[in-house]
């Protein structure tokens, strides 16, 4: 019996050592990061822990339409999250110099943070297959737990959900 289920059991070893990322849920801690932004400044997670909660909004590509839209709403409603006791940011493996740009161009009044090596959207598990990052938002709670991941992103209406997820979650307002 052992020589049938030997195969079986090397197959399913493999397959599980196979992927270099395991999928991220609710209550595990996120990933720390240290990130250069459009804003000429460097944020790390871990520095908000304790003291904010942090709204991390992975963005495919700069520049294209679905994620113009997404940042100028966040960007034309950021009065409404700033109302909530919380950092929020727009994430892409875009190069900064893009970003950059594209902060600019959309009047982005938050920081736009760049992965260029991809490390930190393998770690939140963000990456996709063709290179570029799924359009995920996740809500950190202050101890640095993941509170929600929104994978069904409206770009339109990013900022009003963001609002209504922040109150669900019962993030402080300030």
């Amino acid at each position: 019996m052992f020589k049938l289920l030997k195969p079986l059991l090397l197959s399913a070893c493999f397959s599980l050592f196979a992927s270099s990322t395991w999928a991220l849920e609710v209550g595990d801690m996120a990933p720390n990061f240290t990130l250069p932004a459009s804003d000429g400044k460097t944020y790390e997670l871990s520095d908000f822990r304790g003291k904010q909660a942090v709204v991390l909004a992975w963005f495919p590509k700069a520049y294209t339409y679905g994620c113009t839209i997404e940042c100028k709403s966040l960007a034309e409603n950021g009065d409404n999250i700033r109302q909530f006791d919380v950092t929020y940011f727009m994430a892409s493996v875009d190069p900064l110099i893009d970003n950059k740009g594209f902060a600019e161009e959309t009047g982005a009044d938050f920081p736009l943070l760049s992965d260029e090596d991809k490390s930190v959207a393998q770690a939140y598990g963000v990456l996709s297959t063709s290179g570029v990052a799924k359009r995920h938002t996740f809500y950190i709670g202050k101890d640095g737990r993941i509170l929600k991941i929104d994978t069904d992103v409206r770009p339109e209406t990013s900022a009003e959900d963001m609002v209504k997820t922040l109150t669900e979650l019962g993030v402080t307002k300030q």
